[in-house]
């Protein structure tokens, strides 16, 4: 019998590279041997991923694509069909899910460097995975047509029409109707269950190319291919397969406990994962209350907010997403890992990870004066850290400082005297306080402590 499979893998060996292509990528893939719970989160990203599209399959052999039938179809699928409430369950739970794996794979490369020469290339698969998730969501989120699903679309949709000149004519082209209708039901189906699905996993096997050509970053930030030993392997790694596989195996346990904890006890999680007005079938002539997005939209809703102008606000939800694409070309500090940097790039990567914590929770919240206000500092938070990222790249001079920090803190205020409201002149006034105390710290506060010292790097990975 194994004759007889070894003589099969032969013959498929020499017409279609199987074993060369495990053996690259996974049982001679040498990964640095000081990988810890942050590197979870790659692989179970592609474990959702898989999980996503065997339940798409079988939600879309019940769904209608039909503005008159598709309510009643998703409800038929969590009613009639046989364990039809499950797999929609894994596949709404799924959405969220995706998200929270990715969001904290994206940490962990800010806290690790993995964005940084070689690895800028990446990066960019990732982020391009990045849209195209939320191209994905968004247009599935429309499939259910129950009320949020429609007007949460409407809301997306009519953004586009907020650009000057040929806005309107891109709205109209999106929706395939000057409202939403069948039509636009139609065209989100088709590119939510083939498209994006397609273009999402090309990007993904780019992605892992990217990866394996380059090697894997760690926590020390080392390259682990400069030391290699006399057998022409990476003296600190190991092979990917048996131990990360393993490994891998462990995280995946977890996760899916925890998965199935929520599928089967909190599906709805209070409404962040399926909110109550989307169990009521979508009616035109009937506004919900309070239009929201899913949570993991909310910290770019929330930025849109807080520009009153449309299409600037707009441009600042656009700039929230894309400067994140030219990160390896902010942060150009030759220290990779966190573990050496200085306590105050520790403090600034926690700020960050705070703020945009707290710019989702309000882009879940009615709009009110108090909301409003801090909507608009926390998102000048948010775009802050980038420029204090690049003031970090080298050493600064004290005046440089001092100057960085008066131009910064000037042109923030320089928007709240554009921005003006007698009415509101309190809450601007103390709101201004948010943006000025992070600068100081982050700007000024160096030039009087040691917060600012990084440690030496060593050569080698440590375990």
């Amino acid at each position: 019998m194994s004759r007889m499979l070894t003589n099969l893998l032969g013959w498929v060996d020499a017409r279609f590279p199987l074993t060369k292509m495990w053996e690259e990528h996974l049982s001679k893939y040498y990964a640095p041997k000081n990988f810890n719970f942050w590197y979870f989160f790659g692989s179970l990203a592609l474990l959702v991923l898989v999980i996503q599209i065997v339940t798409g399959i079988f939600l879309t052999m019940h769904y209608k694509p039909d503005a008159e039938l598709a309510f009643g179809s998703v409800e038929y699928i969590m009613r009639d069909v046989d364990w039809g409430w499950l797999i929609r369950y894994i596949h709404s739970t799924g959405a969220s899910a995706f998200f929270v794996v990715v969001y904290l794979h994206m940490f962990r490369a800010l806290m690790y460097g993995s964005y940084k020469t070689p690895r800028e290339l990446i990066w960019l698969f990732g982020m391009f995975i990045y849209l195209c998730l939320m191209a994905e969501a968004f247009m599935g989120y429309l499939l259910p047509w129950g009320q949020m699903s429609y007007w949460g679309a409407q809301v997306i949709v009519n953004l586009f029409g907020a650009i000057p000149g040929f806005g309107p004519d891109l709205a109209l082209w999106i929706r395939g109707d000057y409202v939403i209708s069948d039509a636009t039901l139609n065209r989100f189906f088709s590119l939510h269950v083939i498209a994006m699905p397609l273009v999402l996993l090309m990007l993904v096997v780019g992605h892992i190319l990217a990866l394996h050509e380059v090697g894997s970053n760690n926590p020390d930030g080392v390259e682990i291919k400069k030391n290699k030993g006399p057998d022409g392997n990476p003296v600190d790694g190991i092979p990917f397969h048996p131990y990360y596989s393993v490994k891998d195996i462990a995280g995946v346990v977890v996760f899916l406990f925890v998965f199935s904890m929520v599928i089967f006890y909190a599906p709805e999680m209070g409404g962040y994962f399926l909110e109550h007005a989307n169990f009521i079938p979508a009616d035109p002539l009937t506004t919900p209350e309070h239009i929201a997005p899913v949570w993991y939209f909310t910290p770019f809703y929330t930025v849109l907010r807080a520009v009153p102008d449309p299409f600037l606000g707009v441009i600042a939800m656009g700039a929230a997403v894309g400067i994140l694409f030219v990160l390896p070309w902010i942060d150009r500090n030759p220290i990779k890992s966190i573990r050496y940097r200085s306590t105050l790039h520790k403090i600034n990567l926690m700020v960050f990870a705070i703020v945009f914590i707290i710019l989702g929770i309000l882009g879940t919240k009615p709009a009110t004066s108090l909301l409003g206000e801090l909507a608009v500092r926390f998102s000048e938070v948010y775009f802050l850290f980038f420029f204090v990222l690049w003031y970090g790249n080298k050493s600064r001079s004290s005046k440089y400082s001092l100057v960085y920090f008066i131009v910064l803190l000037g042109a923030i205020s320089f928007y709240d005297l554009v921005r003006f409201d007698p009415g509101n002149a309190n809450l601007i006034v103390t709101g201004w306080l948010i943006p000025a105390v992070y600068l100081a710290v982050m700007l000024l506060l160096p030039l009087f402590t040691k917060l600012n010292a990084e440690q030496p790097v060593p050569e080698r990975v440590t375990a």
